[in-house]
């Protein structure tokens, strides 16, 4: 078992879930949040695996903060992050609905997503806070986690989570009718349906996050043919008694870029009293139906993403099995039973990513960096058992499938390490 401590100062480093090695596997990517909760990095860096050189890669200024940094899967690397804004006041501070995305490519910032909170709306541009944004594998578009101001501002009940997309199909410019409006490089949409009230036992869900890109290059349809762009995301269901049961869903995206613009039934932009709406065509399935277990819906803890396996087969996801514990699960993205992977005795204890070559799941049990394998569910322990297990916030595959990077407290800092995979 080879690990290594990558970062020694005396921050808090902290990873995100995915996406956060450059393509090469010789970087990683940070903020110095000082927990996941908390928004107060001045800088996003990133440190060299072999090295331990540190480079900044983006430093804010005029009172706002970065972080939630994740790179694109191609060289030279482009990197994203929430940007909180500048010169905050009483009247906008950081908050879910009040940050954006920039993308940084050579030490240059470009806003991702427009604002446009002004009646009327702008197509393409949002009107309140992106966040979590993380390129599709072949580096072209992104998604994105949403809250809604215009929504807020109305009855902060409306202002519901939601999963979107920015496609490269034009620069987005709404008229500046208010201070907070900027343009964006990407144009941006909803993909997810959310309502306040979700009908008990209903496919209809209150929120929508924690999404992932299906695939490399998407997955096969049951009919054979190949679904290129999809995105499965958790969505909050209500049993019939009325509480929370979270469930696997996955929304099929257009393949034509120019498709992202058609409006559906309603504005793609939104209304005063409604938030913004899907492209054409573009619906929500439901994969799970968890209503009837003994331990209904997605584990809620630990937080953990939607992750798909390279060829798009299967979505994995974390679900206590019949005993209460925390187990690895799959679906395929076309529906049917969800399949238990691991057998373990005691909770999965993070996030998780796939190891490139799909074989296998990096994630923390038993207080060890383990591999999980698909195929049978045997865990191999990466890392020695520690008294204080790895923390769940990142168990991230670097591209090469050769090593795990990961997080741990070290005399009271959150310190970045990696373990070597033997593969």
């Amino acid at each position: 078992m080879v690990m290594k401590q990558i970062t020694f100062d005396e921050h808090h480093h902290q990873l995100t879930n995915i996406n956060i090695w450059t393509a090469d596997s010789e970087w990683l990517v940070y903020d110095l949040r000082p927990s996941g909760a908390s928004f107060t990095s001045l800088t996003v860096e990133r440190v060299n695996v072999a090295s331990g050189q540190t480079e900044t890669i983006w430093q804010a200024q005029d009172g706002a903060h970065v972080g939630v940094v994740t790179a694109s899967p191609d060289l030279p690397p482009r990197y994203v992050c929430i940007h909180g804004p500048e010169h905050p006041d009483a009247g906008w501070t950081y908050d879910f609905h009040h940050r954006r995305g920039v993308i940084i490519r050579q030490g240059r910032a470009e806003n991702l997503d427009a604002c446009d909170i002004t009646p009327p709306f702008t197509p393409g541009a949002l009107r309140g806070g992106s966040h979590v944004h993380v390129f599709s594998p072949d580096g072209s578009r992104l998604s994105f986690t949403y809250n809604d101001h215009v929504m807020h501002e109305r009855d902060t009940r409306e202002d519901l989570r939601n999963v979107g997309v920015a496609v490269p199909l034009r620069a987005v410019c709404p008229p500046k009718q208010h201070p907070r409006e900027y343009d964006g490089s990407h144009f941006c949409v909803l993909v997810s349906q959310t309502t306040s009230s979700p009908r008990p036992g209903s496919d209809e869900i209150n929120r929508a996050y924690e999404e992932g890109w299906t695939g490399q290059t998407g997955y096969l349809r049951a009919d054979g043919q190949r679904q290129r762009w999809a995105l499965a995301f958790i969505g909050d269901t209500l049993s019939e008694k009325g509480e929370k049961v979270p469930e696997v869903f996955i929304v099929d995206l257009p393949e034509e870029m120019a498709d992202y613009a058609l409006a559906g039934g309603r504005p793609l932009e939104g209304t005063e009293s409604q938030l913004p709406a899907p492209p054409k065509g573009v619906q929500q399935r439901r994969l799970t139906f968890t209503h009837s277990r003994a331990f209904p819906g997605l584990a809620q803890t630990p937080r953990h993403w939607l992750r798909s396996a390279p060829d798009g087969s299967a979505i994995a996801f974390l679900m206590k099995d019949e005993h209460g514990v925390v187990q690895l699960w799959t679906i395929s993205p076309n529906g049917g039973e969800p399949r238990q992977v691991s057998q373990v005795n005691s909770d999965i204890q993070s996030a998780f990513s796939w190891h490139p070559a799909g074989t296998a799941v990096a994630l923390i049990q038993d207080n060890s960096v383990m591999l999980c394998h698909v195929a049978n569910g045997e865990m191999q322990r990466l890392t020695a058992r520690t008294l204080e297990a790895p923390l769940a916030d990142a168990v991230v595959c670097s591209p090469d499938g050769r090593k795990v990077a990961y997080l741990r407290n070290v005399n009271g800092w959150q310190q970045i390490f990696t373990a070597d995979t033997g593969r």
